[in-house]
């Protein structure tokens, strides 16, 4: 049985994109991008919607030749299995055999995913995540708080929901990006 994990970058005051829907400001910086890849080892599937599914399709479908961290996250991101939430997108849309699409992801599919997992469930998309995390399925958030203001956008986390987190983990960066790692036990 796995774990349900939540993972988000995002400015200081809660969003994970602008109110232009730009998130280029978030990109991390070598020493970020290996924790993302140190942590990425626990990782069993990911779970995320269409418009992120599409994003990351770059990991899928990147070169195999380059900096080394790329090729390492690559090779990382391929050997986890995706499920797709998505109403839009067709089957014979997704990446990878390792890729299921899913129409409808209710918490009861959800749960089932976490049980078959053999590692961490990583749900990736505040959108998607909202409904996890009102119901308390969460059990890790990994937040990547970078040192911006951006004054509206997609908010990392729903707005009805209320928490209470045990830090588990934390590590300020050379550029004051903040990783905070939280378990709801």
């Amino acid at each position: 049985m796995g774990t349900l994990t939540f993972t988000a970058t995002m400015s200081i005051d809660g969003y994970v994109n602008d109110a232009a829907g730009d998130f280029q400001w978030s990109g991390p910086r070598d020493d970020v991008f290996a924790l993302h890849i140190e942590r990425m080892k626990g990782v069993s599937v990911e779970v995320l919607g269409r418009r992120t599914y599409e994003l990351m399709q770059y990991w899928q479908k990147h070169p195999d030749q380059g900096p080394e961290a790329d090729l390492e996250f690559a090779r990382r991101w391929r050997a986890i299995d995706k499920v797709v939430a998505s109403s839009t997108l067709a089957a014979d849309g997704l990446g990878s055999p390792r890729d299921r699409l899913v129409a409808d992801l209710d918490l009861d599919e959800l749960r089932r995913i976490v049980d078959d997992a053999t590692g961490a469930v990583e749900i990736f998309g505040p959108t998607v995540a909202a409904t996890a995390i009102r119901a308390g399925l969460v059990e890790d958030y990994h937040f990547f708080v970078v040192p911006m203001v951006v004054g509206g956008g997609t908010r990392a986390l729903p707005d009805d929901v209320r928490l209470e987190l045990r830090l588990a983990e934390h590590r300020i960066f050379g550029n004051g990006l903040a990783y905070l790692h939280y378990t709801t036990d």
